[in-house]
């Protein structure tokens, strides 16, 4: 009887993923499962229904009229019963399963890989599924958990908690200072080898408007000499002494620290927001929201505390001149 009713809501949630991704593929992906047991499973649900819920096609899935109700009768009923069936099945209700969680790589592994050794000691039942990427994802639609970045959609369900501000500098290897000295306005920066940023979501390069001292806000034009649409690969070329490049302060602090980079304009710099967690939550409220993620978001939030992280990224840290 168990069995029955665990195999009922496997047939569900293969209906339920499959319908949100278009595609048995696509949902088999999120599951763990081939595209052929997805079809199976859904193909049982409307068996056992007695209704049609998919028109099947070579390119795509479409919800019958029928399946369009029933997808909006069931989608929210469905994370409420497996949070209820983690948690309680899993060590006593004790956080427990896979947490999915999407964040940029270059920020995830400096500062919030080092932190997770600790916290799967704390929550052993707990797995973790990173997605490195510098895109910003619909955190229910693809299925993660919780995600850390800027900028992502609020949508219904999905809560944003802030960890650290987003400022923005100019800084460049000594090296190239050394060649051709400081400039005293970023007015002068067009003059300059440069390296800039392009957006991964639109493809247009950033340009920023920075702040200087008296609140007047300049957005330079930039002789871009190497554009890439990955921060990281920014730092190495400003490493690598290819050019000014305006740069978040979690890409550049350590470097400032060690000497590797040196600050440009330090009295200028550019607001960007701020560094979220963004984490999902069961629509009737947090009360029913994963055990795993709940624990997360605590200890993370704890630690950027304990670490003052968010004092670190911000553009008035004190670093060598």
């Amino acid at each position: 009887m168990a069995t029955d009713r665990m195999e009922a809501l496997s047939n569900l949630e293969s209906f339920v993923r499959s319908a949100e991704q278009h595609s048995f593929s696509a949902a088999a992906r999120l599951l763990a499962l081939t595209p052929a047991a997805v079809s199976r499973n859904v193909a049982q649900l409307e068996k056992n229904l007695g209704v049609q819920l998919f028109q099947r096609s070579t390119r795509k899935l479409l919800l019958t009229e029928a399946g369009e109700q029933f997808l909006q009768a069931v989608r929210g009923n469905l994370t409420g019963i497996q949070t209820a069936i983690a948690d309680i099945s899993q060590n006593a209700g004790q956080p427990a399963g896979t947490l999915r969680l999407s964040l940029s790589p270059g920020f995830g592994l400096e500062h919030i890989l080092p932190l997770m050794p600790e916290f799967l000691a704390r929550y052993p039942a707990v797995r973790l599924d990173w997605q490195l990427s510098n895109r910003q994802v619909h955190l229910v639609e693809e299925g993660f958990d919780a995600a850390i970045g800027g900028g992502i959609e609020l949508a219904p369900g999905v809560i944003a908690r802030r960890l650290a501000p987003v400022h923005v500098i100019w800084v460049a290897a000594p090296e190239l200072l050394h060649e051709r000295g400081y400039p005293s306005h970023p007015s002068e920066l067009s003059q300059w080898p440069a390296v800039q940023m392009r957006s991964p979501q639109s493809g247009k390069l950033h340009q920023y408007g920075f702040k200087g001292p008296a609140g007047e806000t300049v957005t330079p034009i930039l002789n871009a000499r190497f554009i890439a649409d990955d921060p990281d690969a920014l730092t190495r070329a400003a490493l690598l002494r290819m050019g000014v490049a305006a740069l978040a302060m979690p890409h550049a602090v350590a470097h400032l620290q060690s000497g590797r980079l040196v600050r440009v304009l330090p009295d200028w710099y550019a607001d960007l927001g701020s560094i979220n967690l963004y984490f999902s939550s069961h629509p009737a409220g947090a009360g029913l929201m994963p055990a795993k993620t709940r624990v997360f978001v605590d200890y993370l939030v704890a630690e950027f505390g304990r670490l003052q992280l968010a004092a670190r990224f911000r553009q008035e840290f004190p670093v060598p001149s």
